[in-house]
């Protein structure tokens, strides 16, 4: 069971670097005032298409999670709760980055609008969260 455990740590850990990682990605690409990414090598859509997959499945993937750490019922109610406002913003998230990625060109201000969305900002402070009270379990 220790080593599920510690697998679900790594795993959510995995899941939660991809997703800051794009985010890191998005803020530097907006400050650079770019146009578009058309016609490029930029490895924009890249980092979306990373943020989006990351996303997917996160409700059993975190359901999946509280399991694999084998928490008490009290505290395993609490985090699925939670879960579930957490796939409520993820789905809004990936909504907001899935329209960018259907967009022919992306440019730095789109990103921006991106970055400043309501939706991913609490996508962000929910994953925040939750990493950090499951992986100290």
């Amino acid at each position: 069971m220790n080593l599920d455990r510690e697998g679900a740590r790594a795993d959510l850990q995995t899941r939660c670097d991809t997703i800051e990682e794009a985010y890191e990605f998005f803020l530097a690409y907006a400050s650079q005032g770019l146009p578009s990414d058309a016609n490029t090598s930029h490895p924009i859509r890249e980092h979306l298409k990373r943020f989006d997959t990351a996303l997917t499945g996160i409700r059993s993937f975190l359901d999946n999670c509280v399991v694999r750490l084998g928490l008490d019922p009290g505290r395993a109610a609490a985090a699925r709760s939670f879960i579930e406002v957490l796939e409520t913003d993820a789905a809004k998230a990936q909504s907001a980055i899935r329209l960018v990625l259907a967009q022919a060109s992306i440019g730095s201000q789109t990103v921006d609008n991106l970055n400043a969305s309501i939706h991913i900002r609490a996508l962000l402070t929910d994953l925040f969260l939750v990493d950090e009270i499951l992986r100290s379990q």
